[in-house]
């Protein structure tokens, strides 16, 4: 592996095989250095395996809940056996994974280099005894878990989203220090496999709009998770149980998840030694994704944006092809959906309502649907839930908010609209499938654009020459 390299990637998760897949069909010469295995946080200790624990929880849940349907079964209560919910998880894991091995990237071209990468200079990294020069570099180390500075933390066993995964023992009493999105899906399907679950957090998913914490933290206390609004001041542990002071209550448990986010991984890579800028919170770019070093480049998790692998994937692109093709292609954008895969998924895209009032004060109007109001809610019994969207008199998307059953598939007709700057009467004119979950954004974007037609000048005129009362 000697000779220049015309992109050198450092991290190999979901941004940089994006990008290094995509240099490669270009024809351009890439080394891919990644520190430990190939597929990052996504596919071992994220998006893979916490879906495929979620399926199981779902599937519990569903037999616990058949005979509310006329589905009788001759076993009185649900078994969990989780050694073998965890062999399901990492045979899920395994096969994802097969798309994604260093054999699949060789045979596309890709240099896979395994081991430590650290900057020598700004043309040169270091991996071990092995030096890569480039001409381009695309920084994409990721993130990992944040552990807040809670007096007794560290003295106490606990488990991040990197350990859980391989947890073969059902806790009795799961205490989750964090309501954000790995702390609700986590606690859902724990609680669903037969753990007593409790939260802890100053909201239930903080950042999302108030409706989406009504909503889940009804469906969550159906379903025997407690939570507890605070902060936990203290953490302690005697006799194989974990404690948590929060205010004047102590929590107790004898597992403890911390899910209170993620901090970019980028103090380790001697980017000092290539000039490039750099904070704790993240490496700061430009439109164009470029570091302070104009060759070198940064994407996803490490630049603190918004830490999503689609987005993650999205921005390697972008920078890949700033790297290697004439002109520039701009690496941030406002609008990226993103899903929470609870049950009911939640889904979001743009500003939030209380963003948009902010920013646009009485330009604001706010559609609303009740999931109970979308028959194939109904006939799949999933009523909890609603379709917001935020938008401008004119009909102008601003932002969508989604809590259903299918919210993450439903996110995207409000995506690509508000990227093609489409309005609310163009989601109306398209025919949906019924029954659907989705036609019910027809619908509402239906009742808004008539009931609008018909309060303006256009439409009351339109009534008298039809002959119909105004």
């Amino acid at each position: 592996m000697s000779g220049l390299y015309d992109l050198v990637i450092i991290g190999g998760g979901a941004a940089g095989l994006t990008a290094a897949e995509f240099a490669a069909r270009l024809g351009a010469r890439v080394a891919l250095v990644e520190r430990h295995r190939l597929g990052g946080d996504c596919t071992w200790t994220g998006c893979v395996p916490s879906k495929a624990l979620l399926h199981v929880a779902r599937v519990a849940q569903m037999v616990r809940m058949a005979g509310l349907y006329g589905v009788d079964s001759a076993v009185s209560a649900v078994d969990i056996d989780m050694s073998r919910v965890r062999e399901y998880v990492r045979r899920t894991v395994a096969e994802i994974y097969q798309t994604e091995t260093p054999e699949k990237l060789t045979a596309l071209g890709v240099d896979v280099v395994l081991g430590e990468a650290r900057f020598r200079d700004a043309f040169h990294v270091e991996v071990g005894e092995q030096l890569l020069a480039g001409k381009h570099f695309l920084v994409v180390t990721g993130a990992r878990p944040f552990l807040p500075p809670i007096p007794g933390l560290v003295d106490v066993p606990f488990e991040t989203y990197e350990t859980i995964f391989e947890n073969g023992r059902l806790p009795k009493r799961l205490l989750v220090l964090g309501a954000g999105a790995v702390g609700v899906e986590l606690a859902q399907a724990y609680a669903r496999l037969g753990a007593q679950v409790t939260m802890v957090d100053v909201a239930l998913l903080p950042e999302l709009e108030p409706e989406v914490g009504e909503v889940l933290g009804e469906v969550l206390a159906g379903e025997g998770v407690t939570f507890i609004s605070g902060l936990v001041s203290a953490v302690s542990h005697h006799d194989g149980h974990i404690y948590l002071q929060v205010e004047q209550t102590t929590l107790e448990g004898d597992c403890l998840l911390v899910a209170a986010g993620r901090k970019p991984n980028v103090q380790n890579l001697a980017l000092e030694r290539a000039g490039v800028n750099w904070l704790p919170t993240g490496i700061p770019v430009n439109d164009q994704l470029q570091t302070n070093v104009k060759h070198i480049y940064a994407a996803g998790d490490c630049v603190n944006d918004f830490q999503f692998t689609h987005f993650a994937g999205w921005q390697a692109f972008q920078a890949a092809r700033n790297a290697l093709l004439p002109g520039t292609g701009k690496g941030r954008t406002d609008i990226v959906p993103f899903a929470i895969f609870t049950d009911p998924e939640i889904a979001h895209v743009g500003l939030s309502e209380t963003v948009a009032r902010e920013k646009l004060g009485r330009e604001v109007r706010v559609a609303w649907r009740d999931m109970g109001q979308v028959d194939r809610a109904v006939m799949d019994d999933a009523r909890h839930g609603f379709i917001k969207i935020v938008h401008r008199s004119n009909g102008e998307l601003l932002g969508a908010t989604i809590v259903a059953a299918r919210a993450g598939e439903m996110i995207t007709e409000f995506a690509l609209a508000m990227q093609h700057g489409l309005k609310l009467g163009d989601l109306a004119r398209v025919m949906h499938v019924y029954p659907t979950y989705s036609i019910g954004i027809q619908r509402l974007t239906t009742a808004v654009v008539t009931e609008a037609f018909l309060a303006s000048r256009s439409g009351k005129i339109a009534r008298r020459l039809a002959g119909l009362p105004v």
